[in-house]
């Protein structure tokens, strides 16, 4: 392992300032003012496009390996996971599709070893998210993080200081910035298709089961938990939480509204054109089971942007299937648009469709534009400043559950005005060794 990989030294902390810097001083300009800036591979010494990857995280990671090997002049070189059963099926897969057999690693810190390694994708648990990105732009590697990201608002603003220091593209898996129709909605928004919009509903209905009350237990020997926790500060291993309900704890995930609401608020922040929200709430509870589950199962975010504004209404234990909701519908002078799926629907002001447009989803897509933009060294559809303001939205959300307030966000200094019950909430403690350095 290099040293300069890893480091105990305590990170100087990136200002909200500079983050406006790097990120640009609005969403609707921040493609275009954002310093955006890689050297594509081909002038690396590359003989050619081919771009050799990474992938951490086996299980949502799986979908990542099938795509990557499914592009041309791709090679999954290595694929990698604390759990070595995940490990051998993925080599196997791989295998079966006559690709070049990739290397099974556990530590994905031996990936960044390779010099000829050009990306890693991340598909990990989200605590692992930041710290794997920033790791992996310091060693020169691009980057494709899942949603949401970061675990925690500082983690934003520091992932996007690394992708700008080492000029690595890093796409966030919010798929849905490369889907056609989808595209298409929000050019078609922006140009007055329903008038002036400025109103959001988003909705996410399941049926998850309980988690049931987790006992300490040993460690599977196919486990390694030591390197599952990672960054996090370590807790006993129990024998409720590995490979999914980590979700649920707020020590490794971001809830309901980091896990899915991420993928509407998006859509609710691209279509409104906006970027920070001034207040936001969000109330709610575990009202469906008694059990491990920290986060809430039932709740509603609402986000106001001063001039406009969202909403996000998630039922994680409940499906409301009589209900029929829709993704994300957009509010307007003229009329609604909805999105769901991936096409969308244009209503008039007494809920007459007007049009329908079908798409095409999936992830194939939004990972192509990843490599392309290796390639290019053009901005890719969800860079991680654009994705990070959204992910932002979560993580205010969650604050304002987890302190029974209201927050108060100033948009010019990107700070919180008021002060909170848990201020500590804008970071979190990392593992000795663990936390993130530039």
């Amino acid at each position: 392992m290099t040293k300069s990989y890893i480091s105990i030294h305590m990170q100087k902390i990136i200002s909200r300032r500079q983050f406006i810097q790097y990120s640009g001083a609005a969403s609707a300009g921040l493609a275009a003012i954002s310093p955006f800036s890689i050297t594509p591979a081909r002038a690396q010494g590359k003989s050619s496009n081919r771009v050799r990857v990474g992938v951490m995280g086996l299980s949502r990671g799986m979908a990542h390996v099938n795509n990557a090997v499914a592009l041309p002049n791709v090679e999954v070189a290595y694929v990698c996971d604390v759990d070595q059963q995940r490990i051998d099926r993925a080599i196997d897969v791989v295998d079966k599709k006559n690709a070049p057999k990739p290397q099974g690693v556990r530590d994905f810190r031996r990936m960044l070893d390779d010099k000829d390694l050009d990306a890693i994708m991340i598909a990990t648990c989200n605590h692992w998210h930041a710290p794997a990105s920033i790791l992996a732009c310091s060693a020169g590697k691009h980057v494709y993080v899942e949603k949401p990201g970061s675990h925690n608002p500082q983690e934003g603003f520091w992932m996007v200081q690394a992708a700008r220091k080492h000029k690595r593209v890093v796409q966030m898996g919010n798929q849905r910035r490369t889907w056609p129709a989808i595209r298409e909605a929000m050019a078609r928004l922006h140009s007055g298709v329903i008038g002036e919009t400025t109103f959001a509903r988003c909705w996410y209905d399941n049926a998850r089961s309980s988690i049931g009350s987790g006992k300490k237990a040993p460690v599977p020997p196919h486990l390694d938990f030591d390197l599952w926790q990672g960054p996090a500060p370590r807790r006993d291993y129990k024998d409720n939480l590995v490979h999914y309900n980590w979700h649920w704890h707020w020590h490794w995930g971001n809830g309901e509204l980091g896990n899915n609401g991420i993928h509407a608020l998006d859509l609710a922040r691209w279509g409104l054109d906006v970027d920070y929200p001034e207040t936001v709430s969000y109330t709610g509870g575990r009202y469906h089971y008694d059990d491990d589950q920290e986060t809430p199962d039932t709740a509603i975010a609402v986000y106001d942007f001063g001039e406009k504004g969202a909403s996000w209404d998630g039922s994680s234990c409940h499906p409301r299937r009589e209900k029929k909701h829709d993704f994300v519908r957009f509010y307007g002078s003229k009329g609604s648009l909805a999105i769901n799926g991936a096409g969308y629907e244009v209503f008039d002001l007494d809920g007459q469709s007007l049009e329908k447009h079908n798409g095409e989803g999936g992830d194939r897509g939004h990972v192509d534009n990843f490599f392309t933009a290796i390639r290019s060294g053009k901005r890719p559809n969800s860079e991680i400043a654009t994705g990070q303001i959204s992910t932002l939205m979560c993580h205010l959300g969650n604050i304002a559950y987890r302190t029974g307030q209201t927050v108060h966000f100033d948009r010019k200094t990107l700070q919180i005005k008021q002060k909170l019950k848990e201020n500590q909430l804008w970071e979190r403690d990392y593992e000795t060794g663990w936390k993130p350095v530039i």
